[in-house]
């Protein structure tokens, strides 16, 4: 079945619902924010494509500035997406470990600067020995735990010894360190730059320790959205991983410097009491972590019904959403409503086109 596309200035209130909904305004305004954070710094943004799906995205923030000209990807076959799309650095941030996906892998390094995250010297020596059989050099970084409790070395004489065999192994290319770090909750300013710096000196102690042992480190690859600005004051750290701060989600909110830019649009299809209301999109296109709900954008950017408080959504099925408000439900069969996801990685990996729209109308597909 051919895939719904909305013709160029379409107005939102004529599109088919459900669909995904790109702010362009919003996502300007945060590519704007990086860029003028880091125009005159000395670290740049690796922006995380994770979280975007799309090099058409992750190529405006280049364009905008601020950052090293390059992405990062959590897996090869974002990383292929992204080669093709024209992006010609390219950070993969977990480990590969298949044979398979270390051919893939090196086969991108023909087309584009390629480097992987190592904690394990075995996996190091495989990915060596593909690139050396495919002659071609990948860039190494050793990825260094701090609060992830994941991969990750967990000490720095594991550090210095993967960065000796890099630095001595043929069709690889030592590059250095890398982290990456959560906070929970709704943090203040002061707890994120508290902690923050803590986690990002952690990584900058793996960096010290290799360099004391000769070898230079010429990447500290760390951070996120909600490290943007502590990694900025911090000496040493080169590029943050930042990802979220593109689209944003309600989990992030207490960053007050980034704007809400993906938005899911439905509409109302039952009205089974006066109180509630039934829309049109359910799990299978809006998901959030630990089943966290969405919320709805009240009042709608169009105006629409007014109401003293949003309804609130209550429950999430396969293809539907239950809506609920303490008083007459102000939306009616037909209305559309505008829903924010707790987290855009796993709404943005449910759809396979965004909907980019400016000032009520569609700008682009």
């Amino acid at each position: 079945m051919e895939r719904y596309r909305p013709p160029i200035g379409t107005s939102i209130r004529a599109l088919d619902t459900p669909c995904l909904l790109l702010d362009l305004d919003a996502l300007e305004s945060n590519y704007r924010t990086v860029a003028q954070a880091y125009g005159g710094a000395g670290v740049k943004m690796r922006q995380h494509a994770k979280n975007l799906k799309t090099p058409i995205l992750a190529q405006l923030q280049m364009r905008a500035g601020g950052t090293v000209g390059g992405i990062c990807t959590a897996k090869v076959a974002e990383a292929e997406v992204m080669i093709e799309g024209g992006i010609q650095d390219v950070l993969i941030t977990s480990q590969i470990a298949t044979r398979d996906k270390l051919a893939r892998l090196c086969g991108l390094a023909h087309r584009a600067t390629v480097a992987v995250a190592v904690d394990d010297p075995r996996n190091l020596r495989d990915l060596a020995e593909v690139a050396s059989e495919l002659g071609v050099t990948v860039g190494v970084v050793i990825e260094v735990n701090t609060s992830m409790g994941r991969a990750g070395i967990r000490n720095h004489e594991r550090a210095v010894a993967i960065a000796r065999l890099a630095s001595d192994l043929p069709g690889v290319v030592f590059r250095g360190v890398m982290s990456h770090q959560t906070l929970p909750g709704r943090p203040d300013r002061g707890t994120r730059f508290r902690e923050g710096t803590r986690f990002l000196e952690q990584c900058l102690a793996a960096k010290k320790a290799i360099e004391a042992a000769g070898i230079p480190v010429p990447v500290v690859s760390t951070g996120e959205t909600w490290t943007y600005d502590v990694a900025a004051m911090v000496p040493g750290v080169t590029e943050v991983q930042g990802g979220t701060y593109a689209l944003m989600g309600t989990n992030y909110t207490y960053m007050e410097d980034f704007r809400i830019a993906a938005k899911v649009l439905a509409s109302v299809v039952s009205r089974p009491d006066g109180q509630t209301a039934i829309g049109d999109v359910g799990v299978r296109a809006l998901a959030g972590p630990g089943g966290v709900l969405p919320s709805l954008e009240w009042p709608p950017p169009w105006g629409g019904p007014a109401a003293t408080a949003r309804p609130e959504v209550v429950a999430l099925g396969a293809n539907h959403i239950v809506l609920r408000y303490d008083g007459m439900m102000p939306l009616g069969l037909g209305d559309q409503f505008l829903l924010i996801s707790a987290q855009q990685d796993m709404l943005v990996n449910r759809w396979d086109q965004f909907i980019a729209v400016r000032h009520g109308k569609v700008e682009a597909v």
